[in-house]
């Protein structure tokens, strides 16, 4: 009877860790900040610059309303973003990642964390 005690207590934490595993993919989240103050496409390439600078992202291309960028972590995880922008919006669209098992619209939390906070600063700058 221990044994079969034993056996079940075994299975239940399988599936508490198969659960909790799977609590870490969310639904990718794409920002879109609509922009109301006035400010000129320079000013907020701008903002985008900075924001992208303060939360350690580099940019890997640039040309007119459009910048790329990538973040790299621990060398384990990484991702690659696309901000189109003009002097009335900006959005943070997902291009490609690794280490954030991406799957049919679905991404590891810490992305979502990523571009927020992204969006945040850059939202500041332009306040």
């Amino acid at each position: 009877m221990s044994t079969l005690r034993h056996f079940t207590r075994l299975l239940c934490l399988a599936f508490i860790t198969v659960a909790l595993v799977g609590c870490t993919s969310k639904p990718l989240l794409t920002p879109q900040e609509a922009l109301y103050s006035g400010k000129t496409e320079q000013q907020v390439h701008d903002a985008i610059m900075t924001g992208l600078e303060q939360r350690g992202w580099t940019v890997t291309a640039q040309r007119p309303q459009l910048i790329q960028a990538k973040i790299v972590v621990r060398a384990k995880h990484g991702a690659e973003i696309d901000i189109p922008y003009s002097a009335t919006m900006f959005s943070i669209n997902y291009r490609d990642s690794f280490g954030l098992d991406y799957k049919e619209g679905k991404i590891h939390r810490n992305y979502n964390r990523w571009v927020n906070n992204l969006r945040a600063v850059i939202a500041q700058q332009l306040n």
